[in-house]
């Protein structure tokens, strides 16, 4: 009797153990990636990934092929299928438990990932001829995936949104990325088989959300803003506080008020005898006294009453724009600020910051030398919950001049879209990890123009580290030269746009497994969004032919790779020249400058053969020539295949 008892209390105190244990239980399901109408990779291994119960077998079939594994600890399972030739469509089946979960019409073909900031995220039915491409898009074998914008402080291991490959029809195909469509087009009609590429843009970002916290943290610049993140990206109320001890020492240092004001952004503060304005723009438009030709710090206050499952609910802050600089408060707490003018503040707020009853949103603006104040409508301005409702935020707050400013810029966070460090990747790559591409597309530096110099170590870095993330160690990559825009030089000068371009090319000629893609000729100068993606999309289409699918071909562009004296001349040879250089509607070539230092002139030139001559240009004090050196050239040398010569800078022999 004894014995039995204490066997019986053995099971009791089992079970409740049991009763501890985390459950892993995890319904069978693929990752949100392996939509019906997928690509996979040809000739690679296919990786296919989801989630089943821990430690549950799981069988993988695709095109004949079945293999097995299992779940692990957390429910996660990956699969290795071997690498299949190209073909299709097949139906992709996972087995596990008695169950099945199955995608229909998946293709095995090459996959193109392209990404970068706007001119990458244009849409084809904004491109110059997308009625064109709209009535011949009919091809089912070619697929697209658009990535949903997603900001993230650590890497995510699933895709946001809603994921669906997306065959190309008349229908569907305006959605597309323009560059992304146009370069894959090229390169389906080729080579005749499955197509897919999947695009991740952000119009505006810098390259620095593009790249992994580990391989930015490399670089002595960024080490402090990669550990904030991770402090962010760990506890998010502890990442916050200490992004505000880090603000109010700036604003310490830069405005002597700020510390006085402090009290202005505490729920209790009476700003009863504030002016009221309702902000609809620049607040020097406000018709408030002191406003008209103002610039420096305004603050702004309103307040709302929620109800207790409305405080419940609510967890996001929506102010539209603000010009230029904002950090913004919810009862006290900060919940965000951004520096960037045309960037929508959309804050993400903790549970337990909105309250039962009233509660206080207070925003501090700098202004940048511009209008400066909240710069939405009134309807632009609410509180999110969780349900998908909103609740308007009072058209009216009070208004409160601080400490005339200029040219000041405050630090973003390092979680500040669009200048943010690693989140993009963290949002948008990262729960790709598995896929295999064939090639990569990047169109990407406006952003980035302002400092030339470092992009020469951060595109480098960036394409070493997707393909450390990929395991593809030789993944091409095609880079899209940045293209004209902005007031055309009447003289040389310096030019940012020119300089980025250089930092571009010097990246693709210090990467075997990289192509440019010169742009010069299809630029807007009065915008920064050309419409003609087609012939970019070529372009890059060719730079792939040769670099990764190893034709014989130049890969684009004809580029200088010398300049010497000769006599009193300097004679420039160029590489790739198509059977040789041309010169459109002249007999000259424009944009040649020589420099001596850091004063540079025009020069005359003249194209022959696969040499550009400057005659008279070889002066004792010459020591550079460059060549279309500016924001918006007016180019006009070409190869004898049609392709607009690259822009250079060369030191003299």
């Amino acid at each position: 009797m004894m014995e039995t008892n204490r066997n019986a209390a053995r099971l009791l105190a089992l079970a409740a153990a049991c009763l501890c244990l985390p459950s892993h239980a995890a319904e069978l399901g693929l990752a949100r990636i392996f939509s019906d109408h997928a690509v996979l990779q040809r000739d690679q291994p296919l990786t296919i990934w989801g989630t089943a119960d821990a430690g549950r077998e799981v069988a993988v079939t695709l095109g004949g092929q079945t293999v097995t594994g299992s779940a692990d600890a957390r429910g996660k399972w990956r699969i290795a299928l071997p690498p299949q030739p190209a073909g299709g469509p097949y139906n992709l089946k996972v087995s596990s438990g008695g169950h099945t979960v199955s995608r229909s019409d998946i293709l095995i073909g090459d996959v193109y990932l392209c990404s970068g900031q706007s001119n990458m995220e244009f849409a084809v039915s904004n491109s110059t001829n997308a009625i064109g491409a709209t009535w011949g898009a009919n091809n089912t074998q070619l697929r697209y995936l658009n990535v949903q914008k997603t900001s993230a402080a650590t890497p995510q291991e699933e895709l946001k949104g809603e994921v669906a490959w997306t065959p190309l029809t008349p229908k569907t195909v305006g959605d597309a990325s323009a560059v992304c469509y146009y370069m894959a087009r090229s390169l389906q009609a080729r080579y005749k088989i499955p197509v897919g590429f999947i695009h991740a843009s952000w119009g505006g970002t810098t390259i620095q959300s593009w790249i992994t916290a580990d391989s930015l943290g490399t670089l002595a610049d960024y080490q402090a803003g990669v550990a904030a993140l991770a402090q962010y990206g760990a506890d998010r109320a502890a990442g916050m506080r200490a992004e505000e001890v880090r603000n109010d020492a700036w604003w310490d240092a830069h405005d002597p008020a700020a510390a006085g004001q402090r009290g202005w952004r505490a729920p209790d503060f009476d700003d009863s005898a504030w002016p009221a304005v309702t902000p609809s723009g620049s607040w020097k438009d406000s018709g408030l006294a002191g406003f008209k030709d103002f610039d420096g710090v305004a603050w702004y206050r309103t307040s709302v009453t929620l109800t207790a499952e409305q405080a419940r609910q609510a967890n996001q802050l929506h102010l539209g724009p603000a010009d230029t600089y904002d950090t913004t408060w919810v009862n006290g707490v900060r919940v965000g600020g951004s520096s960037t003018p045309w960037v929508w503040r959309d804050y993400d707020v903790p549970a337990g910051v909105f309250k039962p009853g009233r509660n206080v949103i207070a925003v501090r603006v700098l202004s940048g030398g511009q209008g400066g104040g909240l710069s939405g409508q009134p309807d632009s301005r609410g509180i999110g919950l969780a349900g998908g409702q909103r609740i308007a935020l009072p058209a009216v707050w009070k208004v409160r001049r601080g400490s005339a400013l200029k040219g000041l810029s405050v630090p973003p966070a390092p979680w500040d879209v669009p200048t943010s460090l690693t989140t993009l990747y963290n949002g948008m790559i990262a729960p790709l990890l598995g896929y295999k591409f064939k090639l990569a597309a990047w169109y990407q530096g406006e952003s980035n123009a302002g400092a030339a110099q470092e992009y020469r170590t951060l595109l480098p870095l960036l394409m070493r580290d997707w393909r450390q993330r990929f395991g593809q160690p030789e993944l091409p990559f095609m880079i899209a030269q940045l293209t004209t825009f902005g007031t055309p030089s009447k003289a040389p000068g310096q030019s940012g746009w020119a300089e980025l371009r250089a930092a571009q090319a010097a990246s693709v000629a210090g990467d075997a497994h990289a192509g440019l893609a010169v742009t010069l000729d299809v630029g807007d100068r009065y915008d920064i969004h050309p419409t003609q993606k087609t012939l970019v999309g070529e372009r890059l289409a060719r730079a792939a032919r040769a670099v990764a699918y190893g034709e014989q071909i130049a890969p684009g562009s004809p580029y200088a790779v010398s300049a010497q004296r000769s006599g009193d001349d300097i004679v420039v040879t160029f590489r790739d020249t198509g059977g040789g250089l041309a010169t459109y509607s002249s007999d000259r070539a424009l944009g040649f400058e020589v420099c001596a230092g850091t004063a540079c002139r025009y020069a005359d030139a003249r194209a022959a053969g696969d040499t550009v001559r400057l005659p008279g240009a070889a002066t004792a004090e010459v020591t550079r020539v460059r060549y279309a050196w500016s924001d918006a050239p007016f180019v006009n040398l070409f190869s004898g295949d049609d392709l607009p010569a690259a822009p250079f800078e060369l030191d003299v022999r």
